[in-house]
Order: structure tokens, then C-alpha cells, then sequence
């Protein structure tokens, strides 16, 4: 059984959902414009029942309250803010934090701060530098272009929430379009100006810097990540010294292939704890 709640924050209220399970914590990230219920499959599982998984709407997302002060939350030093007050709030700081896309981004800024943590993990997410490598991380789809835009009309919902899947997948979740079109655009266009110089940690040095496990899952059928770009990072701490690819997914196989995304995480937890 999933329980859900709230915390205030500075950013405004957070929701949250938690699952069942007392073992270790697991803290899951969600992506631009989805939110905790893209988790469903990893709280409502045999994963949530042995872990205690936790997993947040980012503000603006979801139901959580839209950004108080859009300008300094919807940023990546300012969504990482929000997860050490779950984090706090939620007595999770010797978790495990996986992040999904943005979700991963945020983990990575958070990463040097969250000391007690016992690994990280990310998928759907290529680290940056300053400069972002955009020709060399992603596969320019089409959908790309719903990154950072604030309007999103109901078409353009459903061709973001389509790339996410792998090629040819028609039936899609009604839930993921309603997401995309309950974000606060604001959240998308604001985190786009904030790429900037100083606007974010360098998450390449953050992952050559780790000391503590760090997984990269991979859907083996992205649509919007190109996998070749991991092999140019330095990921001292990579576990099993490699990227692990899901076959049959594409950029959200916590979704696609639930029970072999959750196998594998729950292998990496246990060989963090």
C-alpha cells in the first residue's frame, strides 16, 4: 500500500508518495513534466515492499504547489533544494536516489551535499558540463522541442509523452499527457534560461568526483538520449563497470519494463547497502 502526504517548503507545498516497505530507502526523481505517478510501478511492487521507496512531485508538477518564487526554483540548484527538504522532512538521508531526465540532473547537482547517501543512480539522463554536449548527449528528436516551451498544446503533450516510449508505442497513459499539461510551463521555460555559466554544477566533474556507487541505466530503444555519449565520460565509480541497457524500452523503462528496471535496482541498493 502506497500512503501519500505533503511537507511546506519554501518553494510552496510538496506532495509525496511512500510505499509500503521498512528496508532501506530508496528516493526517486521524476522528469520535465511527469511526476511521482511515472513511479507507480516501482512503489506499488515487490521493490516497495522490501525498500521503503519515496517518491516527490517536483514543484510545478503534479500536486505539488506551483513555484512561489518561480525564478529561483525552477532552476537545478533550486529543485535540488526542494529534495534535501523532502530528504530532511522524510529522516531519508542514507537513501539511495535515483533520478529520471531532469530528475537525474537534479540528483547530480544534489549529489555533493547528500553525505549520508549510499549511491545514486540516473537513466535518461547524460551529465553536463558548461556548455551542454547537445549534439553529442542527445538524438534531437522532434519532441525536444517541448523541452523548454511554456505553452504545450494538447498534440504537443502527447508527442512528448510518445518519445518517451519506444519506437511504435501508440497507447499511451492518460495520466503522462494530463502531467505534461498540469506543469506549470513557467517550471519548463525558467529551467531553460537558468542553463547557463554558474547556473548549475558541473555534473561531469560531479560523476568523475564520486565516491560513493553510481548506475547509469540506459533504455536500449531511446528516442531522445544517445547512449555513445556515456562512453566520452570518466565514471570512476560506475557500477558493474558499465552502463546497464534495458532492452525493450526507451527513455522511461521504469514504466516500460517495470519488473527488469526494478530487478535491477534493486541488485544496486543491495550492493550499496
Amino acid at each position: 500500500m502506497t500512503t501519500t502526504g505533503s511537507i511546506t517548503t519554501d518553494a510552496g507545498r510538496i506532495a509525496y508518495r511512500q510505499s509500503a516497505g521498512t528496508g532501506s530507502a530508496i528516493v526517486l526523481v521524476h522528469g520535465n513534466s511527469a511526476s511521482s505517478k511515472a513511479f507507480t510501478r516501482q512503489l506499488e511492487s515487490p521493490l516497495g515492499q522490501t525498500h521503503r521507496v519515496i517518491a516527490f512531485d517536483l514543484p510545478g508538477h503534479g500536486e505539488s504547489d506551483n513555484a512561489a518564487d518561480p525564478g529561483a526554483t525552477y532552476t537545478m540548484p533550486g529543485y535540488a533544494r526542494v529534495l534535501h527538504d523532502v530528504v530532511a522532512h522524510l529522516d531519508a538521508a542514507a537513501a539511495v536516489f535515483v533520478g529520471w531526465s531532469l530528475g537525474g540532473h537534479i540528483v547530480l547537482e544534489a549529489a555533493p551535499d547528500l553525505l549520508q547517501a549510499k549511491g545514486f543512480a540516473i537513466f535518461g539522463t547524460p551529465p553536463f558540463a558548461f556548455p551542454p554536449a547537445i549534439k553529442q548527449a542527445f538524438l534531437l528528436h522532434p519532441a525536444m522541442a517541448c523541452t523548454f516551451a511554456r505553452e504545450l498544446s494538447d498534440k504537443q503533450a502527447r508527442g512528448y509523452v510518445t518519445a518517451a516510449f519506444r519506437p511504435g508505442v501508440t497507447d499511451l497513459p492518460a495520466f503522462m499527457i494530463d502531467d505534461v499539461l498540469r506543469t506549470d510551463g513557467r517550471a519548463r521555460e525558467n529551467l531553460g534560461a537558468s542553463i547557463t555559466p554558474n547556473g548549475f554544477r558541473d555534473e561531469v566533474e560531479v560523476i568523475a568526483s564520486l565516491t560513493r556507487p553510481l548506475a547509469v541505466l540506459h533504455g536500449a530503444e531511446e528516442q531522445l538520449i544517445n547512449g555513445d555519449y556515456f562512453k566520452t565520460l570518466t565514471m570512476p565509480t560506475l557500477w558493474r563497470g558499465a552502463v546497464q541497457s534495458i532492452p525493450s524500452a526507451g527513455h522511461i523503462p521504469q514504466w516500460e519494463q517495470a519488473e527488469s528496471f526494478n530487478t535491477m535496482l534493486d541488485a544496486f541498493a543491495d550492493d550499496c547497502g
